[in-house]
């Protein structure tokens, strides 16, 4: 276990002078792996970091799951993935992005596996590779259903009869997506997974992979040779309509910077959107959408009022949310808690990032990864083995 917590700031050494505390808790964050990997037996257990680590910060993010055991990583594009081999130089890591027109110098240099997602890509790879005499490792991705980056089954068929490609470079994975993976009962599933075994038995044996974090709950067919879990390490809930099984890994608290009195008729904030029915107390909280609080929540949100928790009692956002504050009503609040200085839990265990994702009628991927760079960050110990 590392001695104490990691504190990235704004105001160096002095956390207290940022407005809002993000507290990102690599334990917790290595359980999450911990019990992914559980949950597939013999398969392993990669991790998805892309998108600095959807937001939480892909160094420390990186080092913990290390610590954890992960060894292999999926990157979007290779800049990050040179990041990941920076601190886990022994570690496997996968581009999903595919190959870059003209970047497959960087990759070979940096030892990174494009996830080659067109017959283009596989020609400048296997180019590269002969040219260079090196066989260098590939990553395929069939597309099944999702119609984003992929081989079509055409595509597959095609590289089946030109089976000397795959002496030229090494096959390491085939991979594909679920469209509907956070959806158990979703007919596409066990349609796109039929489909994925259907065309990658036309390729050499290598590894397969099709399950994401929800991907790894919906049976044991899906787990194939390797997962690819991503918001689920962070706490996110993997399904639209089941409970969470994952723990929080973030806990974002912001303080009372005011509490004022607001008497029946007055409004608050920008274009009067609350207006007060009795007597109230409003407090002023330190974060906004420039903090990635987003504006959604304002009164009265999407299946609101969004909340925040404040002396174990949660306070209704109300008026709207504006660049650097929120309002929220703390008249059944005891002044013990509802007073300056005193933080609320923007996100943690009562008010997670799924219930904010829900009052913002988004997804709580958007959530994590648009969290601001005003907050003190501060990263809990972490298991060293």
């Amino acid at each position: 276990m590392t001695d104490d917590p990691i504190v990235f700031s704004p105001a160096p050494g002095a956390p207290e002078l940022a407005a809002a505390t993000l507290n990102i808790d690599l334990k917790v964050l290595q359980d999450n792996w911990r019990q992914l990997a559980a949950q597939c037996g013999v398969a392993r257990c990669s991790a998805t970091v892309k998108g600095d680590a959807y937001g939480l910060g892909i160094e420390p993010v990186v080092r913990a799951l290390t610590a954890a055991g992960c060894a292999t990583f999926f990157v979007a594009l290779p800049h990050e993935g040179v990041v990941v081999r920076a601190i886990a130089p022994d570690c496997t890591v996968f581009v999903l992005d595919g190959l870059l027109s003209g970047s497959a110098a960087y990759y070979a240099e940096n030892n990174l596996i494009p996830v080659l997602t067109s017959l283009d890509e596989i020609e400048e790879w296997t180019s590269y590779c002969a040219s260079s005499q090196q066989r260098l490792a590939g990553a395929l991705h069939i597309d099944t259903g999702i119609n984003r980056l992929g081989l079509s089954g055409a595509d597959v068929e095609h590289l089946a009869g030109v089976p000397q490609l795959f002496e030229v470079f090494d096959l390491k994975l085939v991979m594909s997506h679920l469209t509907n993976g956070d959806q158990p009962g979703a007919e596409t599933n066990p349609a796109q997974l039929a489909l994925f075994n259907q065309l990658r038995a036309l390729l050499p044996d290598a590894p397969a992979s099709i399950a994401n974090s929800a991907g790894i709950f919906l049976g044991d067919e899906f787990i194939l040779d390797m997962v690819r879990p991503g918001v689920g390490l962070y706490g996110g809930n993997p399904f639209a309509s089941r409970p969470n099984p994952m723990a929080p890994v973030v806990h974002l608290y912001a303080p009372i910077l005011q509490v004022r009195d607001v008497a029946p008729g007055q409004t608050v904030g920008y274009g009067g959107a609350w207006q007060a029915g009795r007597p109230s107390r409003i407090a002023v909280l330190g974060v906004g959408y420039r903090d990635g609080y987003p504006r959604s929540l304002s009164y009265p949100a999407h299946d609101g009022p969004a909340h925040v928790m404040i002396g174990g009692h949660y306070a209704p956002v109300v008026g709207r949310v504006s660049m650097d504050m929120i309002t929220v009503d703390v008249t059944d609040i005891s002044t013990d808690f509802a007073r300056r200085g005193i933080s609320a839990e923007i996100m943690g265990d009562h008010v997670t990032v799924d219930d904010i994702a829900r009052w913002a009628d988004t997804i709580p991927y958007e959530i994590l990864t648009h969290l601001g760079s005003r907050y003190a960050r501060l990263y809990s110990p972490f298991d060293s083995e």
